[in-house]
């Protein structure tokens, strides 16, 4: 049997820190975080709060872990970050990327001073969640051009279509391929096609704002979703777009096969039962300008 003092010596052995946390936050007893890479000595925690080390919107999330782990009496397993910005006492300023932690949250059954207890066991996982971020990247990104891919877009376009069945956020789609392209790959050999599929994505990027989304949509399509955008603002970003496109891929025209882009544009409306409906209404819109005369933009 192993006796009290050698549990003990167990406990502290734990690669990773585990907490003993009163359901107001207080840290009762702290084992582990041996694992001298990650964590730092954790026993001068012993006596103090939650929400005398973090700031208060951080200190209530743990709180609310704390209180659904005791409601529930499962085993509680949580993803979180904490940074400076998130410690009290510490400036802002400072390493960019947060560290990243698994938390996993049990109710024991005894209290100490009437208070119910958690267990709560914190992995640093900063090195997982970087690599799984770069993973979920690679699965939504196009290999040649570097912006998102179809999946990408679907379940970007559906969240959008969400907020704006509930919320009556305006969002445009725009639908584009370059005029001429399989001519300029009969003219000049398909790496000169890569070529203008990436003049193309470098002029994209540029005129895009952060809750932008451009994608390769197949072969030389490529959409652009602008969410809180309304048709005449959607209609300026094409125009500005068609003319940076046509001044940069004027390099690649071959004699009289001008490189350009035809364009269609649709906004959300109420009457859309899906994203696909606008998608089609723009894509209906595109197959327009090609048809008259191509180099042009018309609206749904």
């Amino acid at each position: 049997m192993i006796d009290l003092q050698q549990m003990t010596a167990v406990l502290e052995a734990l690669p990773d820190p585990a907490f003993i946390l009163s359901r107001s936050g207080k840290y009762v007893a702290v084992f582990g975080g041996r694992d001298a890479r990650y964590y730092h000595d954790g026993t001068g925690l012993i006596g103090m709060y939650i929400s005398d080390l973090v700031k208060p919107d951080k200190a209530e999330w743990f709180l609310e872990r704390i209180g659904l782990a005791l409601e529930s009496r499962k085993l509680l397993v949580e993803e979180y970050e904490l940074s400076n910005k998130d410690v009290k006492g510490l400036p802002d300023e400072g390493p960019e990327d947060p560290i990243w932690f698994e938390g996993r949250i049990q109710a024991l059954d005894f209290k100490v001073d009437g208070e119910s207890l958690v267990l709560w066991v914190a992995s640093n996982i900063s090195e997982r969640h970087e690599i799984e971020i770069r993973l979920r990247e690679l699965s939504d990104t196009d290999q040649l051009t570097g912006l998102f891919n179809r999946r990408k877009l679907e379940h970007d376009l559906a969240l959008h279509f969400e907020t704006f069945t509930r919320h009556a956020v305006p969002t445009a789609i725009l639908i584009f391929d370059v005029d001429n392209l399989k001519k300029i790959n009969d003219s000049e050999g398909h790496h000169v096609g890569d070529e203008v599929l990436l003049a193309v994505a470098n002029t994209c990027r540029p005129e895009l704002r952060k809750t932008d989304i451009a994608c390769r949509f197949g072969g030389d399509e490529f959409v652009v979703c602008l969410p809180n955008t309304e048709p005449d603002r959607a209609l300026k970003f094409a125009e500005r777009l068609q003319r940076n496109l046509r001044q940069a891929l004027s390099d690649f025209s071959v004699g009289d096969i001008a490189a350009t882009i035809s364009l269609g544009a649709a906004n959300i409306t109420s009457e859309d039962r899906s994203y696909e409906d606008t998608l089609k209404r723009a894509d209906g819109a595109l197959y327009e300008a090609k048809r008259l005369g191509k180099d042009k933009i018309v609206t749904a």
